[in-house]
């Protein structure tokens, strides 16, 4: 608007020239393809380095039991022998892990990770130097027993993506999911790595690589300070961790059970058949399907945890009935689909910890939740191994069967409710926001 001598101009606004269309990939004109959410997931500075460092470190996790049975029983000749000093290492991890847990939470992951991994490196190479040299029984336990102090690096990984993501419960999710997927890949890859070495190179080289590349990786991932969560320090209040899971860490501990279980009673079965050679492979088939379902899982919406243990309750009874036809491809099919209901409700329970955990706390939280699964695979193995043996490997399959129902039932009961966050979706746009 504008005033010329005695007369008012009224201009109308000028139309701003059209924003040019961005380029398609193939440097066309129309719209950009929307990156998907792993992509943004590793779009965030610094977590490509850290999650590569993780998933070195992670992969001697399913690497070192293997390989000390192996060693042990090739050079004591001793099965026995090599399964107590595995199960008291076991032991060991579940009353330190812990505690190492809380000290990384308190003081920072790179302060309190290196030399806890340091510990459990020169426990493994003593492992070797006993086996070698001959050195006397108790050594062993002892040697195996320092590996306890290996820090929980899938919790690590969680906690810094739960404080990266703290504003966007939909990209949480999917990392959850992602970490998840993760596990299943390294206690999939990790046996099949470790029989290889021991069989193929030399007894011990399954323990020495475990022990390097953990070592590695820990370095690798703690070396990436700016992705770390600030310490905690020490605790102010907020209850106990132990406490606030205690209605979700029986449904851990029967997860662990169905899954020690479910991998006796298909060694087993498979053995029967006169297929020993082939129970790797098929078992493996249902850590994929596993990982499949947890990456697929991160790109929708979550579900509720009785919606995912409705789910586990019905797929495990598929390797039960597939067993009692005796073919080993429907076998192989039957634990592939079992396998897709694992992730989604491991993510989902794991979801649940990050809701009840005390402030500054996390790691030991989710650690109680890993030790509480390895105590039910323990569990799970010797109740299956001793159903072998009395009913048969058939029948051996109705443990991971009951462990499945007996999760809904703990689910179902009513001590775990569907929380605001479950409802959140994948952020699908670039300028979109998480709902809240």
């Amino acid at each position: 608007m504008a005033v010329t001598g005695t007369t008012l101009v009224l201009a109308a606004p000028s139309t701003p020239a059209a924003a040019p269309a961005p380029r398609s990939p193939d440097g066309g004109r129309g719209p950009r393809r929307t990156p998907g959410p792993y992509r943004r997931l590793f779009e965030l500075p610094g977590t490509r380095r850290f999650t590569a460092g993780n998933l070195v470190a992670r992969l001697p996790m399913g690497m070192f039991g293997v390989s000390a049975v192996m060693m042990i029983a090739g050079q004591r000749g001793s099965y026995a022998l090599a399964g107590a000093v595995t199960a008291t290492g076991l032991a060991a991890t579940a009353l330190v892990a812990p505690w190492t847990a809380r000290l990384v939470d308190r003081h920072g992951q790179a302060r309190i990770a290196v030399p806890a991994t340091l510990i459990a490196v020169l426990g493994s190479l003593s492992l070797v130097l006993c086996v070698r040299a001959g050195a006397p029984t108790w050594t062993l336990f002892a040697s195996y027993a320092a590996t306890a102090t290996t820090p929980n690096i899938g919790g690590m990984s969680r906690a810094r993506w739960t404080h990266l993501l703290r504003d966007s419960p939909a990209s949480r999710h999917t990392a959850m999911s992602f970490e998840q997927a993760a596990d299943e890949l390294c206690f999939m890859l990790g046996p099949v790595l470790a029989a290889f070495l021991c069989s193929a190179v030399f007894p011990e080289a399954g323990t020495l690589t475990g022990a390097f590349l953990l070592l590695t990786g820990m370095l690798v991932f703690t070396s990436c300070r700016a992705t770390q969560p600030p310490a905690a320090g020490a605790p102010r209040g907020g209850g106990s961790p132990l406490r606030a899971l205690g209605p979700l860490l029986p449904l851990f501990l029967v997860c662990g059970v169905l899954f020690g279980s479910m991998e006796i009673a298909s060694i087993a079965h498979l053995d029967a058949l006169g297929l020993g050679a082939a129970s790797g492979p098929v078992l493996a088939l249902q850590a994929a399907g596993s990982c499949a379902a947890g990456l697929l899982y991160g790109t929708v919406r979550a579900r509720s945890l009785t919606a995912c243990a409705c789910a586990l309750a019905v797929l495990m009874t598929l390797p039960w009935a597939a067993a009692a036809t005796g073919s080993v491809a429907a076998l192989a099919c039957a634990l592939l689909l079992a396998g897709m209901a694992t992730a989604p409700t491991m993510v989902t329970a794991m979801a649940e910890v990050h809701a009840r955990i005390p402030e500054g706390r996390l790691n030991e939280g989710m650690t109680l939740a890993v030790t509480a699964t390895l105590t039910g695979i323990a569990g799970g193995a010797a109740t299956a191994g001793w159903a072998v043996e009395t009913v048969g490997p058939v029948a051996a399959y109705g443990v991971p069967a009951a462990a499945a129902t007996v999760a809904l039932v703990a689910t179902g009961a009513g001590r775990f409710v569907r929380r605001p966050s479950d409802h959140a979706r994948v952020v699908r746009g670039p300028a979109a926001r998480d709902p809240r």
